[in-house]
């Protein structure tokens, strides 16, 4: 069963001319496909495509994706000194040394001084960028396949879990389906009660008209239609599971219809066998549709 659960993470990382990549993706339930993307500055240009990469490979769920990009060596090129800066707080130190006996600032401590020792941008041509968003690219290829993979476990372990409550729905239907309640003769005896009760407390009730009520309550009874109903049900659960694939929305639209068939099948029962049985059916279908809410 080829089924992916819409929760997962993955990280994926890479060096590229001397600047470090890494992605870190994450997704989480969602009705759709939503994407939330973490740039470094500068790198705002590759949204598009790397919105595209997550449609490509994914139908819903809602992601996050951050990109991280830092240079080593040499590519970030030599450090420029702020000499104006460094002349206006090597004064202001002397000053608070004069006035308030200070300790005498050394080079090194200035330096340190935010804003005084900067590190350029490095100037990159056309085909180095390009080179650079390839490998960014790339790189976010190798995190949303691992997303993909983690997905897919997950969906696994949650597609047995489906196939689990599916067999459950089933026996659950066979035994309704054989319950002696639902024998004709059975019916008919306790319908057969029913109106001798009710003669027999007024001789004035008109017996043809009660004898057509009893006709129609039976068959109001008869849960045939909603057994057969959950039968086919059941099938096409194990349908969609085995086909794979997105396919969270038509199941979470099959649990609806378990939980309209076990509903009526509790109202129309005639029997507190039968009715133990659409409760228990209830109890499985809300289980089978919490679970089904984790898939893609």
């Amino acid at each position: 069963m080829n089924l992916q659960s819409m929760t997962g993470f993955a990280r994926a990382s890479t060096d590229h001319a001397g600047a470090a990549i890494a992605w870190e993706v994450k997704s989480v339930n969602g009705k759709g496909l939503e994407i939330r993307l973490r740039l470094p500055p500068g790198f705002e240009r590759l949204e598009p495509m790397l919105r595209q990469a997550v449609q490509k490979r994914f139908a819903r769920g809602n992601f996050q994706a951050a990109l991280a990009v830092s240079r080593t060596g040499a590519s970030q090129g030599q450090p420029v000194i702020n000499e104006a800066f460094l002349k206006d707080v090597a004064g202001l130190a002397q000053r608070l040394q004069e006035q308030f006996g200070a300790a005498r600032a050394t080079a090194d401590g200035l330096l340190a001084l935010r804003g005084v020792l900067e590190m350029p941008d490095a100037v990159e041509s056309d085909d180095e960028r390009a080179a650079l968003d390839a490998a960014i690219e790339a790189a976010l290829a190798d995190a949303l396949a691992g997303l993909e993979n983690a997905r897919r476990g997950e969906g696994a372990a949650l597609g047995d879990l489906l196939a689990g409550h599916l067999d459950a729905i089933e026996a659950l239907t066979l035994r309704a389906e054989a319950d002696p309640s639902r024998e004709p003769a059975a019916i008919r005896a306790r319908i057969a009660e029913q109106v001798r009760l009710l003669m027999d407390a007024s001789a004035n009730l008109d017996e043809a008209r009660l004898h057509q009520e009893a006709a129609f309550l039976a068959t109001k009874a008869d849960i045939r239609e909603e057994i057969d109903r959950l039968k086919t049900h059941v099938a096409s659960g194990r349908a969609l599971l085995a086909a794979g694939g997105a396919v969270g929305r038509k199941l979470d639209f099959l649990a609806q219809e378990f939980n309209r068939e076990s509903n009526t099948l509790c109202s129309k029962s005639n029997a507190a066998a039968v009715t133990a049985v659409g409760l228990e059916l209830k109890a499985v279908v809300d289980q089978f549709r919490e679970q089904v809410q984790n898939l893609e």
